[in-house]
Parts: C-alpha cells; sequence; structure tokens
C-alpha cells in the first residue's frame, strides 16, 4: 500500500518521500501468495478498481524489470456443492462483469497438470489473474521508483511521530510535506494509536508453506483454488448454493473453519509452488505458528491438487488488517495526514484504491 501510493504522487508530478522503519521489506508485503486476483472481488466497484490494479502491475512489471505471469486461475470443483456453486456463478457472471466460463474435468486437465482427477467435477476458469513474486516485486519497485520518478526512500527510519505539515523520525529528524500518508500495516501503536484503536481493525494471520523447486521445468499454470475457497471470495456471495456448501464444510470438518483453512497454490518464476492459508484473528494472532494449521492445509490441498514434489522447504505467517464490514479503513486524525490500512487483498487492490485516494474519491 506504501509503495502504492508513492508510485501514484510521483507519476502525478508531487515529490515525494518514503520511510520506512525496517532496512528492507519484512511485513505483509513479502508474505503473501503473489496473487494478483480479481476474481475474488464482490461485482461492480471494488471489481473495477481490482482491474484497474491489474493494469498497473502490468505497466510496472515491464518497467521496473520483474517478473509477472498472466496465468488465469482455476477454481477446482470436487464435491456436488463447489460445482453448483461455480455453476451459478458462471451463469450470472456476464452480467457481473466478469470474464470467465465452466469446464468440464477433461478442459481442467488440458490447463493443468496439477488437478487432481479422483471426483474432479469441473472448474472455472478466469484468465484474469496475474502472478508476481512479492519478495522480487518489493526489491525492484523502490529502485524503478527512485530511479524514474525521483522517489526518495529513507530505509531503517522510523517515525515517530506526525503532525500537520511535519514528520519526525526517532532520530530527530524532522521533515515537513504537505500531505502524509501513513500505510502502518498491523502496527497500531505506534502513530495515531486512539484514531486505530477506535476503528474496529483486528489483526489476521496467516499461515504458509513453500516447496522446493518442482523437477523437470514442470509447472502447475494457473493459480489453482479449491472448492474451501468459495466461501471466503466475495464475488460468490450471492450463489444461491454457497449456503449448503457452508454448512456442509462446517459438519463434515468444523477444524477447518475453526482456523479459517481455504486452499490455493501459486507458482512463482523459480517453480516454487506457494501454498496456504489459514486466518486466526485478534487475540489468537501469536508469534508461534501451529503445526496443525500446516497439516490441515496439506490434507486439503492433496484433495485438490497433485504434485511433482510436496517438500516444505519453507514455512512462515503473515499478519494484515481486516476491518469487520469495510474493505479498507481510510481516516483522516489530522488535516493533511491519513492513515490507509485494513486492506485484506493488498496485492490485488492497492494501486487502484491509491489512485482513488489521490483522486480525493475516498
Amino acid at each position: 500500500m506504501g509503495l502504492a501510493q508513492a508510485w501514484v504522487a510521483a507519476r502525478d508530478g508531487k515529490s515525494v518521500a518514503v520511510f520506512e522503519r525496517d532496512r528492507q521489506a519484512v511485513g505483509a508485503s513479502i508474505r503473501n501468495f503473489g496473487m494478483v486476483w480479481p476474481i475474488g472481488q464482490p461485482p461492480g466497484d471494488m471489481h473495477a478498481m481490482a482491474l484497474a490494479s491489474r493494469g498497473h502491475w502490468c505497466r510496472l512489471a515491464r518497467q521496473a524489470g520483474f517478473w509477472l505471469s498472466e496465468c488465469g486461475s482455476l477454481f477446482l470443483a470436487h464435491r456436488d456443492d463447489e460445482w453448483n456453486v461455480l455453476q451459478e456463478f458462471a451463469a450470472a457472471a456476464p452480467s457481473l462483469g466478469y470474464d470467465c466460463q465452466l469446464l468440464t474435468p477433461g478442459e481442467v486437465l488440458s490447463r493443468t497438470a496439477a488437478a487432481n482427477p479422483d471426483c474432479l467435477r469441473g472448474g472455472l476458469w478466469s484468465p484474469t489473474e496475474m502472478a508476481v513474486d512479492p519478495r522480487e516485486a518489493i526489491r525492484f519497485l523502490p529502485e524503478f521508483l527512485r530511479a524514474s520518478l525521483g522517489v526518495q526512500f529513507h530505509f531503517g527510519a522510523q517515525v515517530c511521530d506526525v503532525k500537520t505539515g511535519v514528520v519526525t523520525t526517532s532520530a530527530g529528524r524532522t521533515v515537513t510535506a504537505d500531505q502524509v500518508l501513513i500505510a502502518g500495516g498491523s502496527d497500531f501503536e505506534t502513530l495515531f494509536p486512539a484514531a486505530l484503536a477506535a476503528s474496529g481493525l483486528r489483526r489476521c494471520k496467516l499461515q504458509m508453506l513453500r516447496t522446493q523447486t518442482q523437477p523437470g521445468s514442470w509447472r502447475i499454470g494457473p493459480h489453482l483454488a479449491s472448492g474451501l475457497t468459495l466461501r471466503f471470495n466475495a464475488n460468490f456471495a450471492s450463489c444461491p448454493s454457497l449456503t449448503r456448501l457452508k454448512q456442509r464444510i462446517a459438519e463434515e470438518t468444523p477444524e477447518l473453519d475453526r482456523y479459517g483453512i481455504h486452499v490455493m497454490a501459486a507458482q512463482n518464476q523459480n517453480g516454487e509452488v506457494i501454498l496456504g492459508d489459514s486466518h486466526e484473528y485478534g487475540d489468537d494472532v501469536t508469534p508461534f505458528d501451529k503445526q496443525q494449521i500446516d497439516a490441515l492445509m496439506l490434507r486439503e490441498l492433496r484433495k485438490s491438487i497433485r504434485l511433482e514434489d510436496w517438500t516444505i522447504t519453507q514455512r512462515w505467517h503473515g499478519v494484515y488488517t481486516k476491518h469487520p464490514s469495510l474493505p479498507w479503513f481510510v481516516n483522516t486524525p489530522l488535516p493533511g495526514v491519513k492513515l490507509v490500512t485494513g486492506l485484506s487483498a493488498g496485492m490485488t487492490l492497492s494501486f487502484g484504491l491509491a489512485e482513488r485516494i489521490w483522486d480525493g474519491l475516498v
């Protein structure tokens, strides 16, 4: 979100400085799938914002030189209720502005070698989703912004105080600015804690896994999402069969609801497959990962997909913020100062939201 704000402001001719408390990115921005995921946004304004962000990602990847794949996505259905939801969504999709199509099991397997053919009912294909490597992109973007747009970056600079027109770091440096935007992620305590405490925001923790490079240049193709994801993606909310699907999951596998587990897979430019994820909120967010969550994710993933090599080489978690009812939180605690956080789909929406903030529409 911070880089998106810096890019839009600098692109529009403003003089921009970015202050980052760590010497390199260590937070939620590098701890995700790297999925740009328009299909998951609700119809209308947010879907349009996601598609606008998609276009910005394409242009920035070309200009900054980081890897991007227009891989598309496949929702896989291995149960009848999952297939019912996909059929209902596909029927309504054209009128809602989504570009997608239903696939037979054979058509699914022609697009990805990674779909588990056992009990496969079919899938939903969408061409709009993309993959980036967040660890690479967040290294390349600051250098691109510095070299092409003159953005000044100050790493290892903790901002400890913000007033209208003035930013102060913990080293005692003071900088003046006409507009200050704070994209502090899950930090509720450092800047304007009263406003954040009153916002209703809460932290959300996700556990994720990464395999070793798949052998022989083997690729999964598109992003893959199991039927469990249908209860988490807002675009499916109006499907009549979704209620029964949720009930079935709650009755058969309540442990998945306990940890907010829905499983997806993405592959980076190195052939590693990123797997996840889970959702723990509020007081359940701790520094310690649960082996049980990893085991449950792998159990459910194996029902939906097949990999050449399931060897896990990295395990980690990310923490982001989520509002109970709003897709993001934008607040003006002082004139000329904005807080921007609570964007749970940050990879997908940040660039579109940044444009709207600078245009005064949010």
